[in-house]
């Protein structure tokens, strides 16, 4: 076996994972899947701004991990790679310094390790929705699939779109016959001699952390920053006082930045008020400006969504939670309006109660669930003929979906642009034993029949 492994810097926090395939596998075989993972402890490296150093030192734990579960003698030839998304790319706009500073630290951990160090970067919006798009098809052989006598073959089906939803950002992406009227959300991919023309966007502040930061300021703002302020998207019982530092230490809020100090502090308590806070989070959404043909929100363009989805990352948490926690099912607009009302109306002893496990994270489904309704039908215009096909979920098999997978794919050329001549994997071998196997099988057991028919019939005489 090979390996490979990639570092997800997030913007909450990063995942190692650890990817394997067979060492002779030709170029177009779509066998890699995840041998390990380990989820690093504390918050992302972009957090890590004012202290570079202990960016790189919080990756260690992981990476000693990685040395474990690679054998050693492979070490050397495993490609090591980190990419960070958009934590990192709010830091490059606050400050340029300080985010070559923390790529540089995590850099010089990254090479005192044994393995292939292919370097840190920070990936476009663009690159993370492509990248998971690739990664959901590889993974369901949407490209490309083993046939029976063990050759690889390219199965006509239609890919699957896919829909990421991080802590600083979320991302759709899906393939089109309609023109991209925005240069900048198509692109054209070359896989196994197959074209692909692909819309992606990625919305910078819509991932869950910014959107809870925004609403907050949204919030404080219409009630001018008074010491105490009412919150409809935190449930009844449940309140907290809040440095306006916190709220406002982000590119994504420092417009509205008040002329308060920094350190002045305000206490929000939780009203659970399902309507309010579904105008509230309505009001992060510009609906109305549009200079295309059709938009999606705040003047991007966007074609209709077609065919199946993937939604995974905090998609996948949320719907999760609604369906598990809650005990709503989920399958059309509707269901998950209700559920996340019915959330927004449970008090916080009855939420803490459900799920005493979750408790960081509680106060924030009855704002997450409603932001994710609005943004698939108001958003990206699901409807109820379209919301069924989306499929939320975290693994395809034992492989976790995100970007991840395809950069690592697309950076060792493990998918090639052209159609190889050859097409038979190492399993066609074993199919010709089997049916030897079949065979000689079949000859024994007619040569034995024979053989005991003529004995019985020796024995009768």
């Amino acid at each position: 076996l090979q390996y490979g492994i990639v570092l997800d810097a997030g913007s909450s926090h990063t995942a190692m994972f650890i990817y394997k395939w067979p060492a002779d596998k030709e170029n177009d075989t779509g066998v890699v899947s995840e041998h390990g993972m380990c989820d690093v402890e504390g918050p992302g490296i972009s957090s890590y701004s004012s202290n570079p150093p202990a960016a790189g030192t919080s990756l260690e734990q992981c990476l000693n991990q990685a040395l474990r579960d690679v054998p050693k003698e492979k070490h050397v030839g495993t490609p090591l790679y980190l990419g960070a998304t958009a934590g990192m790319r709010l830091l490059d706009i606050a400050d340029p310094q300080a985010s070559d500073a923390v790529l540089r630290a995590v850099a010089a951990t990254l090479k005192t390790y044994p393995f292939d160090f292919r370097g840190a970067k920070i990936l476009s919006g663009e690159e993370e929705g492509v990248f998971g798009w690739v990664t959901a098809n590889y993974l369901l052989e949407n490209f490309i699939k083993r046939g029976w006598l063990g050759e690889w073959i390219q199965p006509q089906k239609k890919t699957l779109g896919a829909m990421d939803f991080g802590g600083a950002s979320t991302q759709i992406t899906f393939e089109t016959r309609d023109t991209i009227e925005n240069p900048k959300n198509e692109v054209m991919l070359k896989l196994y001699g197959q074209a692909y023309k692909v819309y992606t966007h990625s919305f910078l502040c819509y991932g869950r952390d910014q959107v809870l930061k925004r609403l907050l300021s949204k919030l404080l703002q219409a009630e001018s920053y008074q010491a105490t302020v009412s919150h409809p998207c935190w449930p009844m019982g449940y309140n907290k006082s809040l440095l306006l530092s916190s709220i406002y230490d982000s590119p994504c809020t420092e417009k509205e930045r008040p002329s308060l100090a920094l350190n002045t502090t305000v206490t929000l308590v939780g009203s659970g008020n399902g309507n309010l806070c579904a105008l509230l989070v309505s009001k992060l959404f510009d609906f109305t400006t549009c200079s295309f043909s059709h938009c999606s929100f705040d003047g991007v363009f966007q074609p209709k969504v077609s065919g199946n989805f993937i939604a995974f990352s905090a998609f996948f948490y949320t719907v999760d939670f609604i369906q598990t926690v809650m005990g709503r099912p989920v399958h059309l607009p509707r269901d998950l309006k209700d559920a996340a009302e019915i959330i927004c109306a449970t008090s916080w002893s009855e939420l803490l109660q459900k799920a005493p496990k979750l408790e960081k994270r509680l106060p924030d489904y009855c704002a997450v669930s409603t932001f994710v309704y609005l943004l698939t039908t108001k958003g990206y215009n699901f409807n109820n003929h379209s919301f069924p096909n989306i499929a939320f979920q975290k693994k395809a098999g034992e492989t976790s979906i995100g970007w991840a997978l395809g950069y690592m794919l697309n950076l060792t050329n493990m998918i090639p642009a052209e159609k190889s001549s050859s097409h038979k994997s190492m399993l066609y071998n074993y199919w010709v034993i089997l049916i030897l196997l079949f065979v000689v099988t079949t000859l024994t057991s007619l040569v034995t029949a024979v053989c005991l028919l003529r004995h019985s019939k020796s024995s009768m005489i």
